[in-house]
Order: C-alpha cells, then structure tokens, then sequence
C-alpha cells in the first residue's frame, strides 16, 4: 500500500479539486489516469465525508486508498447516505459490529485481513449477518468473484468504476434487502441510548427532551466515539456553518448536552485546545 503522502495512480473520473473551497467537483465523462493529492487535502476529503445526514442510511466505505474512499464518500453523501469509513479488515469488522451499517462497499484488497477475511467474519457474526455488501475491487477473474458472491457478497464492481453506477448499485442493494430493523438501529454508549429511527435518546431507561440540534451533536458524537471532533468540525457537520468563524456555539450546546445527561454526560471529555470526544468504555455496545 502507498503511504498518505505518496503519488499513485488511479482511473476514475475526474476530480477536480479546489484548495480554496476545499471541495471537490466531479467531471462526468472523462477519466484520468493520475491524481495527485497531499496528506491535508486527502484527510480533508474523507474527514469531511463522514458527516452524517439523519435521513440517509447508514454506508461504511472500505478501502486502503485514500482517494478511492474520498471518491465513493463524497458521491455517497451527495446521494444522501450517511457515510463512515475504514482503512483495514480488522477496523471494517470493529466498525460493523459497533455501528451496523445498512450496507458496505468493501475492497478486497485490504492490508492484514482480506476483504474475503471480512466478508466472512460479518457473516459468522449474528449481529452483523443481514448487513448488505458490495465488493469493490481491480480484481477482475471471475474465480474470484464466484468466491465472493459465495460468500455472501450482495454484488461485485471492478475497478476502474463509474460512481454513478456505484451509488445505483448501492440503492439497488437497499432496495432488495431492505432498511435496518429499529432494533438494529439503536446505539448505546454506556446507559445512553440513541434510536436513529425514532430519533429519540434514553439514558439508563428513561427517556430524555433534546432539541434537533442537541440530538444530531449527540449523534455524531456517538458514532465517532473514541475519536477527537474539532469545533470546526462540529460546526460543519452540525450547524452546516462555516469552519473558521468565532463562536462558542459549540461549547455551549455540549455544556447544556451534558446537563441534560445527567451522570452520563462525563462520557463527553472534552480535549483541550482542540474538541470533544464522546469516551468508549467497556459498558459500550453496538
């Protein structure tokens, strides 16, 4: 695998990128063969891609390329699917266990454990097995793909792709398989609850009043659990607001969260100079 701050080349269409909105544009009908992106701008990308959209399902991306995965993100969450990501096997599976995706596009071609590898531990696993998967990968033989729709695999697209007709594809798959039971779709981290079809939040059995700005900040905060969110960030994802003004919004929505959660609000550290983090403890299930 490249590292982040390697050149390599793909075939896709076209990106073109923007330093100054820090966005990128898609050029229907032509492809290229080489595209060049820095570490800032490629962790950018995928950053900004993991935003959630409360009406969308749920899709995990996985592939080690960075500019693979920012490429099915951004037309992914232009579709209006909320969209995480993953760059190994072992983190897809954690990630799928954790979170329960509606579906996931996974590479077979992953460092450490295989796509197959993967493929087979989400099948194994009763929690995660109606999980819908589309495989993406250069692998072309069709040994390979008889394997994975053995496997369990809902479809296969080779690379290089049209991601017009992965988004189809996508849809296609939901349609088939269906949404996520309401059961499946409950998060809980420590006594709090999260149903994201009811979008409603209990802590320790009891239902608590959020307001839909307290709610989505919860949200995002949950599903990236473990993992620092910058205030600018959350003021992307959150209040759809521009990263660089000055406002304490932030702080003084997570202040007013964490009163209304009680003890569980001590889940929310916050790091200093930087954001917040919503802490994974043991108590921490799917």
């Amino acid at each position: 695998m490249p590292s982040l701050s390697q050149e390599h080349s793909v075939r896709y269409p076209r990106l073109r990128w923007s330093a100054r909105r820090g966005c990128c544009q898609n050029l229907r009908h032509h492809f290229v063969t080489h595209v060049t992106l820095t570490v800032t701008e490629r962790l950018r990308e995928v950053y900004r891609m993991e935003q959630p959209v409360s009406s969308g399902e749920r899709v995990l991306v996985v592939d080690d390329e960075p500019d693979i995965v920012a490429l099915v993100a951004y037309h992914l969450a232009k579709a209006g699917y909320r969209v995480a990501t993953a760059t190994s096997g072992m983190d897809a599976v954690e990630q799928a266990r954790r979170e329960r995706p509606a579906l996931m596009v996974l590479d077979l071609m992953l460092p450490g454990m295989s796509g197959f590898e993967v493929l087979r531990e989400i099948r194994s696993d009763p929690a995660t097995q109606r999980m819908a998967v589309l495989m993406l990968t250069a692998r072309r033989d069709e040994p390979d793909r008889i394997k994975g729709l053995a496997l369990g695999a809902d479809d296969y697209l080779t690379k290089p792709f049209s991601p017009a007709e992965l988004v189809l594809r996508v849809k296609a798959i939901l349609r088939r398989t269906g949404s996520p039971t309401e059961m499946d779709d409950v998060l809980k981290v420590g006594d709090i609850a999260i149903n994201r079809s009811a979008h409603s939040v209990t802590v320790g059995g009891s239902e608590i009043e959020l307001t839909p700005t307290e709610y989505k900040l919860l949200l995002l905060l949950a599903e990236r659990r473990g993992r620092v969110q910058a205030r600018s960030l959350l003021l992307q994802s959150v209040w759809e607001a521009a990263p660089d003004i000055q406002t304490r919004t932030v702080d003084m929505h997570v202040q007013r969260l964490r009163t209304k959660l009680g003890d569980a609000g001590d889940l929310i550290e916050t790091v200093r100079g930087f954001g917040y983090r919503l802490r994974s403890g043991a108590s921490t299930t799917p």
